[in-house]
C-alpha cells in the first residue's frame, strides 16, 4: 500500500535555484521518487547531468515521473522497488548498472507517513511497517549500493534522508521518529566502515517539507499546513526542491570532504 496522495497539495511559491551540471557521467539512483521530495531530487540530479534511476512502489506516477525526465532531454528509468524487501532493492541496484553502467550516486529517500497515537497507544502493525520502510529500508538500500561501490573501486556518494525528527522528537509519532534516529546512526556506522573506499555516507534531516506524503500525514489528524506556520524561522513550509539541493551538494565532488554529518534542510527549526 502507498500512503502518499498527490492530488490537492498545495505548493510553495518559491523560486528554484539555478541547478549547475555538477554531476556530469554520474549515475545516480532515488528511492521514493514518484512524487515529492523524491521525484524532485530526480528532476534536479538528471538536470545536472546524471542518469538517474526512479525507484518506487508506485508503479504509476514512478514512470510518468521517469518519462517527464526523458521527455525534458534527461536521462532517466524507473523500476518498481520495495525497499523493505532485499531481493527488491538489489534489483534497482542492479538495474542502474544495466542501463547506465554503473552506480556513482544514491538517495534513499523512501519512507511511510508517520503514526498518529501516543507512545502507549500505539498501533503494533504500523509500527512494523514504518520500521521496516524507513528503517530497514536504508539500511538495505546502503547494503547493495556499498557493495556496488566496493566493486567498482572509485567510490561514491550515499544519501540517506531523516528527518528534523531525528533531532526534535513530535507528539504520536513514536516508530517514525525511532526509525529517524536510528537513520542517522546507519549513516554514521557506513562513513565510519566505508570512509577508506572513498564512499561518502551523509543524512539530510529536512524540516516541514509540503509534500504528497505531509499533505496526507496533516489530512489524516485533521488539519493543514496553514495552521501550522511557525515551522521554520522562515516563518513557512520548504518546497520539495529546497531539499533535493541539500542533496545535490552532498552528491557532487563539492562536498568532497564531506562524510558522516547530518545536514539540517529545516529552516532552522533544528536549533529552536
Amino acid at each position: 500500500m502507498d500512503d502518499r496522495e498527490p492530488q490537492d497539495v498545495p505548493t510553495i511559491d518559491v523560486p528554484i535555484a539555478p541547478v549547475y551540471p555538477v554531476l556530469t557521467d554520474k549515475v545516480a539512483i532515488v528511492t521514493g521518487a514518484a512524487m515529492g521530495m523524491g521525484k524532485a531530487t530526480a528532476v534536479i540530479f538528471a538536470e545536472a547531468g546524471a542518469s538517474v534511476v526512479l525507484a518506487d512502489v508506485n508503479e504509476v506516477l514512478g514512470q510518468k515521473a521517469a518519462d517527464e525526465i526523458n521527455q525534458r532531454g534527461g536521462k532517466a528509468y524507473f523500476i518498481k522497488t520495495d525497499v523493505s524487501n532485499s531481493e527488491s532493492v538489489e534489483k534497482a541496484v542492479a538495474a542502474a548498472v544495466s542501463q547506465f553502467g554503473k552506480l556513482d550516486v544514491a538517495i534513499n529517500n523512501a519512507a511511510l507517513t508517520p503514526d498518529k497515537t501516543p507512545t502507549a497507544e500505539f498501533d503494533e502493525a504500523y509500527f512494523d511497517r514504518v520500521i521496516a520502510v524507513n528503517l530497514k529500508g536504508p539500511a538495505l538500500c546502503m547494503k547493495w549500493e556499498i557493495q556496488q561501490m566496493v566493486k567498482q573501486g572509485h567510490g561514491g556518494s550515499i544519501i540517506n534522508i531523516a528527518s528534523i525528527n531525528a533531532f526534535k522528537p513530535q507528539y504520536n509519532m513514536l516508530a517514525y521518529t525511532a526509525a529517524k534516529h536510528a537513520v542517522v546512526g546507519l549513516t554514521k556506522t557506513a562513513a565510519l566502515e566505508y570512509g577508506a573506499e572513498g564512499i561518502r555516507v551523509n543524512t539530510i534531516a529536512p524540516g516541514a517539507v509540503l509534500t504528497e506524503m505531509s499533505a496526507a500525514a496533516l489530512k489524516s489528524i485533521g488539519t493543514s499546513h496553514e495552521a501550522f506556520a511557525d515551522v521554520s524561522y522562515l516563518k513557512r513550509w520548504a518546497a520539495p526542491h529546497e531539499v533535493a539541493q541539500g542533496s545535490l551538494w552532498l552528491a557532487s565532488d563539492a562536498a568532497s570532504y564531506v562524510t558522516g554529518i547530518t545536514l539540517p534542510v529545516c529552516g532552522g527549526y533544528s536549533t529552536k
